[in-house]
């Protein structure tokens, strides 16, 4: 699939009576800013919202800017917040959306215990906007919703699993977060306005999804960026919390499309968005260094488990033997951790046809070398400057 960064890609010419408007809360982030460029390819004017503040916070999109420039794409943003009724009342009402994707959230589990009462704000009070809007503006029968939902809904509990062992769309929910806690309203309220008021709502539940847009404060981020910094002799060690838990990890790219998928289904219905494989953050900093040759063994456990370089076989990347990279430190665990998390993806993958283009390895490879670049990249640039 051709992406914005491709010079040669041309925008599909339609007719603006077939195009598709699309609203998109949240596209600053890493998955409005892939879903943004799958919906430009497929035809669409997009509308994102994005928050006032007085720093630009666009770097994901930035691309897409220079592109409307030179190939006239259909691009719009809108300053809104999901905290404000009335400005998404006059946005949803001033852009007439065939589709919203609410993708707006505070998303980091462990900040969510720290401002509960902003998270049940944008994320479940946020939701509520959304819908009430369209009910709002007699749009029920012409826009379609995506409401954001996660596997933190679930809260990691065994006896919640299916009879395979994996997280389904009937799978009770039990979660063990402020963040959860706040999702798991906004999933129950689209639920009840699709059936209340016959609105064509869907939830996505999304298990884990990472890519090289990922935000610096999420782990397998912290991760790959540490890995490529380590490597290159910018940085000594890297702390992590929980190396025991256990994620399912996706590529964002395949995971919006999966979200555009539920949306063109003949009728609204949930989804599990998942790889259905699970993975230690243990293992997830191991596979990190591998791409680099770099060999990573752990000894001790719990908070005195360290990660320590055994080997290097990539000539370019050579660390000390014994090395210690890797640390724990408490404050980053969460007040209560969710130490597993698989989803069972069998139902969007029969029912919407959706096929992941991405392994985990390729995911971890791709992280990894972007921060490469980027690293050597800050590195000319601070070499130049003095």
């Amino acid at each position: 699939m051709a992406t914005l960064f491709n010079p040669q890609f041309k925008f599909p010419k339609i007719k603006m009576s077939e195009m598709k408007v699309a609203l998109i809360t949240g596209i600053t982030g890493q998955d409005g800013s892939y879903l943004a460029e799958l919906l430009l390819e497929k035809g669409y004017m997009v509308h994102g919202v994005k928050r006032r503040a007085s720093s630009f916070n666009t770097q994901r999109i930035d691309h897409i800017y220079q592109d409307q420039h030179q190939n006239h794409i259909n691009f719009k943003l809108h300053y809104g917040d999901l905290t404000d009724s009335t400005n998404i009342i006059r946005i949803i009402q001033e852009v007439q959306p065939d589709e919203i994707y609410n993708l707006g959230a505070m998303s980091h589990v462990k900040v969510s215990f720290d401002s509960p009462e902003y998270v049940a704000n944008v994320d479940g009070l946020g939701t509520l906007r959304i819908l009430e809007a369209v009910r709002i503006l007699g749009l029920e029968r012409k826009t379609r919703i995506y409401q954001a939902s996660t596997s933190e809904l679930y809260g990691g509990l065994a006896e919640n699993k299916n009879s395979k062992g994996l997280y389904d769309e009937n799978s009770p929910f039990y979660p063990r977060s402020p963040y959860g806690a706040a999702k798991i309203y906004g999933f129950w309220i689209t639920k009840n306005y699709r059936e209340a008021y016959n609105i064509f709502a869907c939830n996505g539940i999304l298990f884990n999804h990472e890519s090289p847009r990922r935000g610096e404060t999420f782990v397998t981020k912290k991760i790959t960026m540490a890995t490529a910094a380590i490597a290159l002799g910018q940085q000594d060690f890297l702390y992590l919390g929980n190396l025991d838990a256990q994620r399912d990890w996706g590529h964002a790219k395949d995971y919006v499309e999966a979200m555009w998928r539920i949306l063109q289904q003949e009728k609204p219905e949930d989804y599990v968005i998942a790889m259905g494989e699970t993975t230690y953050v243990r293992d997830f900093v191991r596979m990190a260094f591998a791409v680099l040759g770099i060999q990573i063994e752990f000894k001790g456990d719990g908070v005195n488990e360290e990660g320590f370089v055994i080997a290097c076989s990539n000539p370019e990347y050579q660390l000390e033997i014994g090395k210690k990279v890797i640390g724990v430190d408490p404050k980053y665990f969460r007040p209560t951790e969710v130490d597993i998390l698989i989803g069972d993806p069998t139902k969007s993958k029969t029912q919407l046809q959706w096929t992941p283009k991405y392994d985990l390895k390729a995911l971890v490879n791709e992280m990894v070398n972007s921060d490469i670049v980027r690293i050597k990249k800050d590195i000319l640039l601070n070499n130049a400057m003095f």
